[in-house]
């Protein structure tokens, strides 16, 4: 009961840390158990089906017991989203299912524009480039990148809601990202 205390205090990068230095699974069972209900969420929005999506959690739990100490983990909330989303795709492709577009549109995003929205990692420095280099996008752009990657909207959702084409929603993204990685590269130098 003593350990069972002292370990749910840790943060999540130490009981990864503790995990892959001990071996012990109560360490990663403690960090997994601590996303459960995002990752049973996921699960049902890309399988649609509550028992399929509780037997994604538990297969996922398994097959990360044994690979986790494998991996340089950052952040393990990000890094086990990806894993997740990803451990859904293969099921629908073992079922040779059509994997929903907004999904696929979501999955083509770079995940090193993420890196650059995850406050955890960076420097005010950074915030206060980011923040301002996203002023100073054209309109189109910040309100669909703020809408995407801040808000979470699909590509479907914003062109509706802005009356647009996916393939405007799309390019003033693509588009945005790169004008966003030139300023702040420019602001922090």
């Amino acid at each position: 009961m003593f350990f069972k205390k002292n370990i749910s205090k840790l943060t999540d990068e130490e009981l990864l840390q503790q995990y892959t230095d001990s071996g012990k699974t109560e360490y990663f069972g403690e960090l997994y158990n601590r996303y459960i209900p995002l990752l049973y969420g996921l699960c049902l929005k890309y399988l649609s089906d509550e028992a399929r999506a509780q037997d994604a959690v538990m297969q996922l739990f398994e097959e990360l017991l044994s690979k986790v100490s494998n991996y340089q983990i950052k952040v393990f909330k990000t890094w086990l989203y990806r894993v997740a989303k990803n451990h859904c795709l293969q099921i629908l492709r073992k079922d040779n299912k059509e994997i929903p577009l907004d999904y696929m549109i979501n999955i083509m995003e770079s995940d090193e524009f993420l890196h650059l929205l995850s406050e955890e990692d960076h420097s005010e420095e950074q915030l206060n480039a980011l923040k301002h280099c996203l002023e100073k996008l054209p309109e189109p752009q910040r309100i669909s990148i703020t809408q995407f990657f801040m808000e979470e909207m699909s590509y479907a959702d914003i062109a509706e809601q802005a009356g647009l084409t996916l393939n405007h929603v799309k390019s003033y993204i693509q588009n945005g990202k790169r004008n966003l990685k030139i300023c702040i590269k420019n602001q922090i130098q």
